[in-house]
């Protein structure tokens, strides 16, 4: 988000515009904690994961009364447009406060899930990627020299894209996503082809929103179908959501963040700044929260073939 912040202010200031930083998203913004940033204050920011201005979630600002505080904050400091970063809750105060207070909104989309509508990434979402594949590469080490069957669970409540792609990314035996209707028949017969096939450690990549069992259950239940299986567990959890962020993620940030300002200049608002085969592009938040990115059934069948 980093990233994100460093081009819309430096983009804010090259047309002439102010930019006020508000830390711990809508309680800053109920309690008035703004800052006002300059070129220089965002200076070094671009390799650094996380946000500078912190987050925060409000409860106060899901009643009205919180968010007539902050509009009145809005007022006394001469906000009359916000860039807010972040997924479906984010999206989803910005787009009532926008309706409620006529102020404008535009959204940047930050969630390594990448499951938000009207964009092919989001903010985090390649840097969760490569931390997830550099993870399961060195597990796989281990895999393989103590032939050992590992369960690896990523992050992806509601979505599988971190699971599919590094799956395929490292060459996993088989992917568990809740997009996907898995059973444990279909992966206990993928453990017996490998096998057949004389494979002698296996990764197993799984989703944590998996609707079939947990990991730990998983493992379990595969031992007592193999008892001679040598099985081990490891969740990779918030590991993912930190670190310097890639190439692609900085790059995509200050796209992202270059986006939200000329929209906004442009008078467009309760909208959602987005990059399609390289374009900026902008999708109504009301579309951007109802609908969500699709997995791409194509790399499904690809990452069964190559599990071969």
């Amino acid at each position: 988000m980093n990233a994100a912040i460093r081009a819309v202010v430096r983009t804010a200031i090259y047309y002439d515009i102010e930019v006020v930083g508000i830390r711990e998203g809508y309680n800053g913004l109920i309690q008035g904690n703004f800052t006002k940033l300059g070129a220089r204050s965002v200076s070094n920011i671009i390799n650094m994961g996380g946000t500078i201005l912190k987050s925060a979630r409000s409860l106060e600002f899901k009643t009205k009364e919180g968010r007539q505080k902050a509009y009145d904050n809005c007022v006394a400091h001469g906000i009359d447009a916000l860039v807010c970063i972040g997924g479906d809750g984010t999206f989803t105060g910005a787009q009532i406060f926008g309706e409620e207070f006529g102020i404008k909104v535009i959204g940047v989309p930050g969630t390594i899930d990448n499951d938000i509508f009207g964009t092919d990434n989001t903010i985090g979402y390649d840097t969760a990627l490569n931390t997830a594949m550099e993870a399961i590469d060195k597990i796989r080490d281990t895999a393989t020299s103590h032939n050992r069957i590992f369960f690896i669970e990523v992050m992806g409540r509601d979505a599988g894209f971190i699971a599919l792609n590094s799956g395929i990314a490292t060459g996993a035996i088989d992917i568990l996503i809740p997009e996907e209707t898995d059973s444990l028949e279909e992966m206990f017969n993928t453990f017996e082809k490998a096998k057949k096939r004389g494979k002698n450690s296996s990764i197993v990549v799984v989703a944590e929103g998996e609707t079939l069992a947990t990991t730990y259950e998983l493992a379990k239940k595969t031992k007592e179908q193999f008892p001679e299986a040598d099985i081990r567990v490891t969740i990779l959890g918030h590991i993912q959501r930190g670190g310097a962020p890639s190439c692609a993620d900085r790059v995509l940030a200050s796209k992202l963040g270059y986006g939200a300002v000329t929209g906004l200049m442009k008078g467009l608002t309760n909208v959602m700044a987005g990059v399609r085969s390289n374009h900026i592009v902008y999708t109504p938040i009301e579309d951007a929260i109802r609908k969500h990115n699709e997995i791409n059934q194509e790399l499904l069948t690809i990452s069964e073939i190559l599990a071969l």
